[in-house]
């Protein structure tokens, strides 16, 4: 049950940090809040509509996730498939006893093209290759295929971009299919996504927000520059807030993973910090010991983006932005209010 008071407080708070972006509360197939608010194109002065399409960044890790689990469901691959074994690309330094298993976990230890923990500005990756030359998951491969482990596999819990890159090369190896393509046919397909999908930012949909970048002068400037120019297997989707639902909808129905291998998908599988856990693609919180809520999200230079799923309230809440802020703000925001 929503708070009487949650769509008033929803507001004030998006004034209060000039909210521009999409906010979505459902519990089963019942809507209990949805709004737009700001611009999804400043130039032209196009507002935002609950059916745009935003970039979510890594919030779609776990569809790569899913289909790497639809690929062990299939036999044609397992989670502790090693690394040399099931994908004949040259790595110089890595370990020979990497697993599936420990990419999907961020716990292999392979050194990462943007490490989280060191590096404040995204932006940055492409002053020396420019953004526009990553196209395909391949095109990753420069920046980190003959660097250093940074740790022994299975040792610690270390977020890492590149491991997902190397599971969407995987999925090309053994779907015999483009990443992006697998990913259209098997989850957003299945799904019914049809406003989903992996766009290049010179060659955006309609209806499509554009990522803005504030700077503390007053003036902004969008995106484009600062991410590479078509996402892929570590982030980079657009999608709208419905769309996101469905997706959660069926991936908890088994519809898109028999129940064992959606069980597998969201196993509270490594202990990250407090009550927060990592499944395969999947943040999993706990309260009490017991889940709390599943959740992805995502942040790059103009987007921010948090959706989950809350078991006991059989609630999902989806929150889009095309600003490099304001997600989490909401969404702290309706969980003090959801009951």
């Amino acid at each position: 049950m929503i708070m009487k008071n949650l769509k008033m407080l929803i507001e004030q708070t998006c004034k209060s940090i000039d909210f521009s972006g999409v906010v979505s509360i459902q519990k089963g197939q019942e809507v209990l809040f949805q709004s737009a608010y700001g611009l999804s194109n400043r130039s032209d002065k196009i507002n935002n509509k609950m059916d745009t399409r935003f970039g979510i960044a890594s919030g779609c890790k776990i569809f790569t996730a899913v289909a790497i689990s639809q690929l062990v469901e299939k036999g044609v691959l397992s989670f502790e498939t090693r690394l040399k074994d099931c994908l004949p690309i040259t790595f110089s330094n890595f370990d020979e006893n990497i697993t599936v298993h420990q990419l999907l976990t961020h716990t292999s230890g392979i050194p990462d093209y943007f490490d989280e923990a060191v590096m404040d500005d995204f932006a940055d990756l492409w002053k020396e290759r420019p953004m526009y030359t990553i196209e395909r998951l391949h095109d990753f491969l420069p920046m980190f295929q003959h660097n250093e482990m940074m740790f022994t596999p299975g040792e610690k819990f270390h977020y890492n971009n590149a491991g997902f890159i190397v599971l969407g090369l995987i999925v090309e190896e053994v779907s015999r299919v483009s990443f992006t393509d697998y990913v259209q046919k098997n989850i957003f397909d299945r799904c019914g996504m049809e406003k989903s999908g992996y766009f290049s930012l010179n060659h955006l949909p309609w209806n499509t927000a554009i990522g803005y970048i504030d700077e503390q002068d007053g003036n902004w400037k969008s995106n484009i520059y600062s991410i590479p120019i078509k996402g892929g297997a570590d982030g980079g989707a657009f999608i709208t807030a419905s769309e996101m639902e469905r997706f959660w909808e069926r991936l908890l129905n088994n519809k898109l993973l028999n129940e064992e291998f959606t069980i597998k998908l969201l196993t509270p599988h490594i202990f990250e910090d407090e009550e927060s856990y990592y499944g395969y693609g999947v943040w999993i919180s706990k309260k009490n010991g017991e889940i709390y809520k599943y959740h992805v999200m995502g942040y790059d230079p103009g987007v921010s983006f948090h959706s989950g799923y809350y078991p006991r309230q059989e609630s999902a809440i989806t929150v889009l932005c095309n600003k490099s802020y304001g997600a989490y703000d909401i969404v702290e925001l309706v969980e003090g209010n959801l009951k």
